[in-house]
């Protein structure tokens, strides 16, 4: 794709994501993940969920690929720094794409894929709930589930989905606690 970008020495972000098409949506859910892995203070991912919940929303309700406001979709990005990264980041993908490779294709049927967005928005919700101990689990289960977004690897996809489900019910029992918690304090 940088390769074959026929003049210029930069490209709209959301361009990028257009060419990428339905593969659009792991690499925004994976760059989104990985912001949501660093150690962030209590209370950040109120901020940093929000990408996640649009983009899983979107997949949920069946977007060909990811849309960005026109403003962030606007953004100019460097090919020659992009080439740079891309190089960087060639040894992880390597080890990744022994393991991930193109899969159980039933999984990438539209309404299933749709099915899937829906289930990785409740997990977005999750990992948007400010809770202690329950942040980095969605965080996780939506990163796996992007790589197989990526790759195409319907099994990582549903091993993503399946930890996602554990971190839902890990948050609504981590909240649980705290409401019992609360009201035992109260009374």
């Amino acid at each position: 794709m940088i390769r074959d970008h026929p003049s210029g020495n930069e490209m709209f972000l959301g361009a990028i994501l257009e060419q990428l098409g339905d593969r659009s949506f792991g690499w925004a859910i994976l760059l989104s993940c990985l912001i949501n892995l660093l150690p962030l203070p209590p209370g950040a991912t109120l901020i940093t969920a929000i990408p996640l919940l649009i983009f899983c929303g979107q997949l949920s309700l069946g977007f060909s690929s990811v849309r960005l406001p026109k403003r962030i979709a606007r953004i100019r990005i460097p090919l020659e720094a992009m080439r740079r990264n891309v190089l960087r980041l060639r040894p992880v993908s390597r080890r990744l794409e022994r393991i991930a490779r193109p899969r159980l294709p039933a999984v990438f049927h539209p309404k299933r894929e749709q099915f899937i967005g829906c289930l990785l928005f409740l997990v977005s919700l999750a990992l948007f709930v400010p809770l202690p101990l329950s942040g980095w689990f969605p965080a996780i289960a939506l990163f796996v589930a992007s790589i197989g977004l990526v790759e195409r690897d319907g099994i990582i996809v549903l091993a993503g989905v399946c930890a996602g489900v554990f971190s839902i019910a890990l948050t609504a029992f981590v909240a649980a606690s705290i409401l019992i918690g609360a009201n035992s304090l109260l009374h």
